[in-house]
């Protein structure tokens, strides 16, 4: 049966949980859970500490886990990130008060303070650089107020909390992480094989919608060119004569747009429906 790590708390866990069951999967239904077993599908999950999971996967006891790409990088763990699940999005970057740092080089004999020191010092290590990491636990903004360090290394998403603190984003960022699904490089690929085609048939559905729309018979290579699907669209003969019905996946930012551009063309009865799920 395979074994799989899943987040039991925190920004990953709701999102982690919700594409599982988008897949096929059974979930737990109390939150207090520490485990669930799906027999229908031979799949055992354990809801774990996000930041444990790299460790329990690298380890052999677990086969495969979804955590973030940061607490990946941080673990150090021998686990290999397979799969981006597209959610869970956040940059590193670093922070210092203004005027202090004009740019990334210049971090060499500084005091960095951060909650993810695994990040940090891999960075410095494939720079060539050397500073002093100061491990924390959280709310590491105060760090530099306090006199604990010169700058931080952190999540930053609007930079409010860096500004009331009195610092400013320096540099490219660390990294940017998200959700991902892991293993170890000796982990089976028929073990991996369903559970990755089934979550990204789930971002395929999420990201595209079936179009379908009627247009006259001599405006289907312009239309077509619209909406060209994954493979081809399907065109089907209406009863009104020189006429046809046209279906086609295409990507949901751009929906709008390739409807207006239809309708200007001259189709009609233009339809938009989510997808479920799919396999390509």
């Amino acid at each position: 049966m395979l074994r799989i790590a899943v987040p039991n708390k925190g920004t990953l866990s709701t999102p982690a949980a919700q594409m599982l069951r988008d897949a096929g999967y059974r979930q737990r239904s109390d939150p207090k859970d520490l485990l669930c077993r799906d027999a229908a599908n031979g799949v055992e999950f354990f809801y774990l500490r996000p930041r444990d999971i790299a460790t329990y996967v690298a380890s052999g006891d677990l086969d495969l886990g979804i955590t973030g790409r940061d607490l990946l990088v941080d673990s150090g763990a021998a686990a290999h990130e397979l799969l981006d699940l597209g959610f869970g999005g956040a940059t590193f970057r670093w922070a210092a008060p203004a005027d202090s740092l004009a740019s990334a080089e210049e971090l060499g004999g500084r005091r960095i303070a951060t909650a993810y020191p695994g990040v940090v010092e891999r960075y410095l290590a494939e720079h060539d650089l050397k500073a002093e990491v100061v491990p924390l636990d959280g709310a590491v903004e105060n760090a530099v107020r306090l006199g604990v360090a010169d700058l931080i290394a952190d999540v930053v998403e609007t930079g409010a909390t860096l500004r009331q603190a009195g610092l400013v984003t320096v540099g490219e960022p660390i990294l940017r992480s998200s959700a991902v699904l892991i293993g170890r490089a000796d982990t089976a690929e028929e073990k991996r094989a369903q559970l990755m085609r089934r979550l990204q048939g789930v971002m395929v559905a999420r990201s595209f919608v079936m179009l379908a729309y009627d247009v006259p018979a001599e405006l289907l290579e312009n239309a077509t060119a619209l909406t060209p699907g994954i493979e081809s669209p399907t065109v089907s003969p209406l009863h009104r004569e020189g006429w046809v019905a046209v279906q086609a996946m295409v990507r949901r930012d751009d929906v709008h747009k390739i409807m207006d551009e239809l309708y200007d063309l001259g189709a009609r009865a233009i339809l938009v429906t989510d997808i479920a799920n799919c396999r390509l």
